[in-house]
């Protein structure tokens, strides 16, 4: 009777190499269970793998939340999360890599333990499919060693999104049994909701910067809106349009949300929106149902 194969050691990451553009201030060293968010994700993951990192960026090495812990540097920055993962699988090629974003303060062992337990090694990955759309969610997934070629030809031909990766790679899909456990937070208003829903009572860390707070008559509610998209964003987002359940207030909110779910790399003075079929400003608030259409620019006369 043939043996069975033992599956690739298990490496651990928590990508923290992003600019927190939306949040205004580092969402790394946020604390939503008593300690910086960053290394609250490490210490998840170290229970779990037999070595952990965390991704950043070149320039972030020395930054104070960052420095005392191992790192893996992003070869390629600028590109994204997959700059992270893909540094990873090549600086360990024989590992697979537990993979999680930092600003996921939902995110619970028990889920974990559930993705390993179900990891399937002969797959390029195990993720969990999105309680939003049930596409791959590839910020809290594991990567296989198979996944560094495919990766890398992805980057090659000037793809940065990991999400679209995984829908056209050989993933195997999991259902999430916490809907909730992957909502991530980029926005002050955010992280708001997440630190009323955690019962979070706390003071500022030191790496913190005050929130700005943009005025709101509106809580931060699920609602279920439908995105068109065209030219440019259509090509980017590969598809015409989507339902989208979403707890942004604003049309600016939603359109840092997709930013997250799509490689969508126009700045929002770059487009204009419309709501209902009606030009908006990027404060106007949404409400369930709306049909909303970011504009980019088009060439021609």
């Amino acid at each position: 009777m043939m043996a069975t194969m033992a599956a690739p050691p298990l490496f651990g990451l928590v990508l923290a190499g992003g600019a927190s553009t939306r949040m205004q201030r580092d969402k790394a060293a946020i604390s939503y269970h008593g300690k910086a968010q960053l290394h609250w994700a490490y210490e998840l993951l170290t229970d779990f793998c037999a070595a952990t990192f965390i991704s950043v960026r070149p320039d972030q090495r020395d930054e104070p939340t960052r420095a005392s812990l191992p790192q893996i540097v992003d070869a390629q920055p600028g590109i994204g999360p997959l700059a992270g993962i893909s540094a990873a699988l090549t600086q360990h090629p024989k590992a697979a890599w537990l993979v999680v974003a930092c600003d996921l303060p939902f995110l619970n062992a028990e889920i974990l333990e559930h993705l390993i337990a179900n990891r399937d090694p002969q797959r390029v990955a195990t993720a969990y499919r999105s309680s939003h759309d049930a596409l791959p969610e590839p910020l809290c997934a594991i990567w296989e060693p198979a996944a560094l070629e495919g990766v890398l030809a992805h980057i090659t031909a000037g793809k940065q999104c990991p999400r679209k990766f995984l829908i056209n790679a050989n993933v195997h899909l999991l259902d999430l049994p916490d809907a909730r456990a992957l909502d991530n937070v980029n926005t002050a208003n955010e992280f708001e909701t997440a630190i009323g829903a955690l019962g979070v009572k706390r003071e500022p860390s030191m790496h913190e910067r005050p929130l700005s707070h943009a005025p709101s008559s509106r809580s931060a509610v699920h609602k279920t809106v439908l995105v068109q998209y065209y030219a440019l964003l259509r090509e980017q987002a590969g598809r015409n349009e989507e339902s989208i359940d979403t707890q942004a207030i604003t049309a600016g909110e939603l359109y840092g949300e997709l930013q997250n779910r799509h490689p969508f790399h126009l700045a929002a003075d770059q487009l204009k929106v419309a709501i209902n079929d009606e030009f908006a400003s990027w404060d106007t608030q949404l409400s369930s149902g709306d049909t909303i259409v970011f504009i980019p620019p088009v060439a021609g006369g």
